[in-house]
């Protein structure tokens, strides 16, 4: 039976949610992973120090909560997980921001109205009125990460946006620019373009096009945003995750929402992998042949752009497989009820 073993495994972009559901699933990324971005984009956003303060402090709760209950009881022996906290961009003035730098790791920009709570995100791009937060951002070496997409036709959404990231990278070539889930050949030939450029990259954006969305009866569970694009463009992230280049690094952009809103009219936007990403990305390494590349991908690669230090933790998988259960506290994974070819064997 082959065995792999990840060390300190990071999820850069991640959403917990809040309330009930942040104390449902908080455990299943804290169980695998040592550390994650937190994504910003509650109701109301975490924009101010005290906001940030205490979401932190309700995430370490909740993955305490989950420990103690019985349907988690697997997830209960998570060791140590950091979440690395985001605020929501906003023109911050640099006394601020000198004020939070200890306290987050990294600022979230959202065009306003593009995705799951993003109504109160940037609306018009203009350089010079974010000129004074940019900069200091860059001064204070805090990066942006930015969800790229214009309100355009939906296939072209991440594309019209490259343009964006070549303005941000050239205007400000001292801040650190995090293209987030990116899911376009476009998006990936910017990454050389300039130095400040980096991307995160999905598990299920490495897996899916959109036909695997709606080619046949539509997938609830494999809609999300930006949505899955051409077998091109997923071949092209493909080659750059398996090759462990070193401005890409794994986010799972893993997006819970109760099974009720994902199987309606209206469905929610978000693919739930939190409880499988490093299992399927076992799978997808392994069978490529580049399993020696995963750990650059999945955690040395973000220590080295980010400048973290993670807790240890050794994550030890085998490739024997595994039925993916069909509901995790009332969310449905990517590929419920279906054998995927590697399981987490332990957590130390």
């Amino acid at each position: 039976m082959k065995q792999h073993t990840l060390l300190m495994p990071l999820d850069m972009h991640l959403h917990l949610r809040d309330g009930i559901m942040l104390e449902n699933i908080a455990a299943l990324s804290a169980y695998s992973f040592s550390g994650a971005i937190i994504m910003p984009n509650l109701v109301p956003p975490v924009s101010t120090k005290e906001e940030l303060i205490a979401y932190k402090e309700r995430i370490l709760h909740a993955v305490g909560v989950e420990a103690a209950d019985e349907e988690m009881d697997e997830f209960s022996d998570n060791g140590g997980f950091e979440p690395y906290m985001t605020l929501f961009y906003q023109n911050y003035d640099e006394n601020f921001l000198e004020e939070v730098a200890e306290e987050i790791t990294a600022i979230k920009l959202y065009p306003a109205g593009i995705t799951t709570n993003s109504e109160g995100g940037v609306k018009n791009f203009d350089i010079e009125e974010m000129r004074p937060t940019l900069e200091a951002m860059a001064r204070l070496n805090i990066p942006l990460c930015v969800h790229g997409e214009t309100d355009g036709f939906v296939m072209d959404r991440e594309a019209e946006f490259m343009n964006i990231y070549d303005s941000l990278a050239t205007n400000f070539p001292d801040l650190k620019i995090i293209m987030e889930h990116i899911t376009t050949k476009e998006a990936v030939d910017m990454l050389d373009k300039h130095a400040n450029l980096y991307a995160t990259i999905t598990v299920h954006h490495l897996l899916i096009s959109l036909d695997d969305v709606i080619g046949g009866q539509m997938k609830p569970h494999l809609f999300c945003k930006p949505i899955a694009k051409r077998p091109e463009d997923r071949d092209a992230l493909l080659k750059v995750a398996l090759d462990a280049h070193p401005k890409v690094m794994f986010g799972s952009d893993s997006a819970p929402h109760p099974k009720h809103k994902k199987e309606a009219c209206g469905c929610a936007a978000g693919v739930f992998t939190a409880p499988i990403a490093l299992q399927l990305l076992c799978e997808i390494f392994e069978k490529a042949g580049k399993l020696e590349n995963l750990q650059s991908f999945v955690s040395d690669n973000a220590q080295s752009i980010y400048g973290i230090c993670p807790e240890f933790k050794e994550v030890i998988l085998v490739q024997e497989p595994f039925t993916v259960p069909d509901v995790y506290k009332g969310v449905v994974p990517m590929y419920a009820g279906e054998s995927i070819g590697w399981s987490i064997e332990d957590v130390n």
